[in-house]
């Protein structure tokens, strides 16, 4: 299937790419003729994914170096091209005050949300987009250019993966082109816990008057891989429902207040 996105025929690789943002980010791909290799812990999801999508997949942990190089050597065999990356999965925890944080989860945050974004890209550059050229796309969050309740390591990893995605647009242009986009509170699994205590509540709080869909930031993934995008790198693509400037909106700190009222289940 052609699109006007001008990827049909052009091989990704996303991970976390079974659920929420990576699932629709690799369906919108898939339907765009993209030929897609999606990653994520769960072997069955992963299976099913792949088989939808009639793609490839492989399951395991991004905090794993040897797994992300499989990743790379599975759509090589397969598609023999990676043209785009989707730096999809992360992690929210450690969760609450830093002062409570714990060292090692602290640390799998980092390697989750920063250290497997870098590592899947050098992958990519020395297999294929060194020569091929490419493009990156990293997710990040609205939340990385500010503080928030109880997500202080998830913001600091984003911030850090923010910083990446312009020093690495920097380094590997003008073969690969390497933005990010920053979603606001999207209906997924991850913040499940922030929107469905009271959904109303929380979506009046936003300008736009809802809470996102994972559709939302794929179609900004989307159009950030696209030729449309050719001349843009080191960018972040803000897709928050207007939440950066709920200051200015009558109950726009719903939002925030669910953060301080609940936490996530812990893993």
């Amino acid at each position: 299937m052609t699109s006007s996105y001008g990827l049909d025929g052009k091989a990704a690789v996303v991970t976390g790419g079974t659920r929420g943002i990576g699932r629709e980010v690799a369906r919108q791909l898939a339907e765009a003729g993209a030929l897609v290799c999606v990653t994520a812990r769960d072997p069955a999801d992963v299976r099913r994914t792949a088989a939808e999508l009639g793609g490839v997949g492989v399951a395991g942990s991004v905090a794993d170096p040897a797994h992300l190089s499989e990743v790379t050597a599975l759509a090589l065999a397969a598609f023999g091209r990676i043209d785009v990356v989707v730096n999809n999965a992360a992690t929210n925890q450690p969760y609450g005050p830093l002062m409570d944080a714990d060292p090692d989860a602290w640390r799998t945050a980092f390697a989750v949300n920063v250290e497997a974004p870098l590592r899947l890209v050098q992958c990519a550059w020395r297999a294929w987009m060194r020569e091929h050229g490419g493009s990156v796309i990293n997710v990040c969050t609205e939340g990385a250019t500010h503080v928030g309740p109880h997500i202080g390591a998830y913001g600091t990893s984003k911030a850090a993966l923010l910083h990446l995605t312009r020093q690495l647009a920097g380094e590997l242009a003008p073969r690969v082109r390497v933005n990010s986009v920053s979603p606001g509170l999207v209906r997924t699994e991850m913040a499940r816990f922030v929107w469905e205590p009271g959904e109303a509540e929380v979506a009046a709080g936003l300008p736009l008057g809802r809470i996102g869909e994972p559709a939302d930031v794929a179609r900004a993934v989307m159009w950030l891989a696209s030729d449309a995008a050719e001349w843009i790198t080191g960018a972040d693509l803000l897709v928050d429902g207007g939440t950066r400037v709920r200051a200015a909106h009558p109950g726009g700190y719903a939002v925030h207040d669910r953060l301080r009222s609940y936490a996530p289940p812990q893993s």
